[in-house]
């Protein structure tokens, strides 16, 4: 990083002047009834927009009352179980989910080949972008060097602020197609400049599935197994969307409002997911995991297990924020339909990678926290493992590098954010402008030389 003369200094003696000055009372936010992160005192979201891309929940009314239940996530309206289930053994999903979450319905066969054709033809960059762009300046932050990728792109787009309809689906199936090239070139760049390792730069094979050419493009001899790309594929499905309010998606809709580009756009929410309280979720569930291998011995020993998780909520051990991580969700109450459906693939991956004793582990973390989560917190509100629990775990066994974690959640998001990108144009057509109570007050104005 460029050092420039005083400047570190500069601004360890002015800090102390953002802190006096920026920092608002937190009891007057109750007192002018204004929803800290857009949520109220129960942690409910406040009501910002109209979406009908997908739903999901974890409660039920019940003669007003809010009950919990199981979670269920519903793509325009189809189950994510009954999904997964339907294409069980029989093809790769998430060019199929892809499809229905940007046109709103399911594709038969014609329009599904048609669709993966066309993901397929749009897995290229133009000429020398992968070593003008991706490769220089090579740094572990993949997300950061994506996000570089994406605004370049828009370089090469002569129609770059054209909003037709048919003009941003283009950007966005183009996006799509090449966030996994983006992903796996970023990382190779690194792991060659940064890590003094070999490069493989392998091109897209346009036979293959978006999953295995994930894995294809990853690996040193592009080779990998059917589970492989299945769990793969299966866990970039369930990322792909969950609803409009997260962060990175009401990103996409507030900078779409304002009439902004495709690329533009899309590069605010990158900026947003990369965010440790929003994206980094798995990361902090499998570095958590590497410190509890540490100090547990035997991972059938639930006592043993049951001891140093009471020493993570106490804030003893991990990193000392008290929280088990992978447990429990905004939403979700009894369970988390992603977890539920990912779990089963996730075991079966854990047996052919020889990698069952550590899905004990897994499992008997997923038995115990929960109990002691609801002791340390005082509450009967049902506390259940989240997708996350188990998607670094599977990285993990798939072999990808943690640098690749979150930009494996943009590869599979980017298709939710197309279509709310899609969706905010058609539907809403105003600027996103909520509203900030000011709590300044006049002064009187001095002269430089009376200050």
């Amino acid at each position: 990083m460029c050092v420039i003369k005083g400047l570190d200094n500069y601004v360890e003696n002015k800090k102390d002047l953002c802190y006096k000055n920026d920092g608002i009372d937190r009891d007057l936010f109750g007192k002018y009834g204004v929803k800290r992160g857009l949520r109220d005192e129960k942690g409910q979201g406040v009501l910002t927009g109209l979406t009908n891309i997908s739903h999901l929940g974890g409660t039920k009314l019940v003669d007003g009352v809010k009950v919990p239940t199981d979670g269920f996530l519903l793509y325009r309206g189809y189950d994510i179980v009954d999904l997964v289930q339907g294409a069980l053994g029989k093809r790769y999903i998430f060019e199929e989910a892809a499809y229905l979450l940007l046109f709103g319905q399911l594709p038969n066969s014609q329009e599904l080949d048609e669709f993966k054709s066309i993901i397929a033809n749009a897995m290229s960059f133009p000429p020398s972008f992968t070593r003008d762009v991706i490769m220089k300046a090579a740094t572990p932050d993949i997300m950061n060097n994506m996000t570089r990728s994406i605004l370049t792109l828009s370089s090469y787009d002569d129609e770059l602020n054209n909003l037709s309809l048919e003009n941003v689906l283009r950007q966005c199936i183009m996006l799509i197609s090449t966030f996994p090239m983006m992903a796996a070139y970023g990382y190779h760049a690194y792991n060659h400049y940064e890590n003094d390792k070999s490069m493989y730069i392998h091109r897209p094979d346009k036979n293959l599935s978006l999953a295995e050419n994930l894995l294809r493009m990853l690996r040193p001899n592009g080779e990998y197994s059917k589970i492989e790309a299945r769990a793969l594929d299966i866990a970039l499905m369930l990322h792909m969307e969950h609803g409009g309010g997260n962060n990175s998606t009401f990103t996409t809709r507030v900078v779409t409002s304002s009439g902004s580009d495709t690329y533009s756009a899309i590069a605010a929410a990158m900026s947003s997911l990369k965010g440790k309280k929003h994206g980094g979720a798995n990361l902090m569930v499998i570095n958590m995991m590497d410190d509890i291998k540490a100090h547990v011995s035997d991972y059938d020993n639930e006592a043993e297990i049951e001891a140093y998780l009471r020493k993570i909520l106490s804030k003893e051990a991990f990193d000392k924020k008290g929280l088990i991580y992978g447990m429990g969700h905004a939403v979700y109450t009894l369970s988390d339909p992603r977890e539920v459906v990912f779990k089963k693939f996730v075991e079966m991956l854990a047996k052919e990678t020889e990698h069952s004793k550590d899905m004990k582990l897994y499992n008997n973390i997923e038995k115990i926290a929960p109990r002691l989560i609801q002791e340390y917190r005082n509450t009967l509100k049902p506390v259940s493992p989240n997708v996350d629990f188990y998607s670094g775990f599977v990285y993990d066994m798939l072999g990808i590098p943690r640098e690749l974690f979150t930009p494996l959640f943009a590869v599979a998001r980017i298709v939710g954010w197309s279509a709310h990108r899609i969706e905010e144009l058609i539907s809403a057509d105003k600027i996103i402008r909520p509203a900030y109570k000011s709590l300044v007050v006049a002064k009187e104005y001095k002269p430089r030389d009376e200050r």
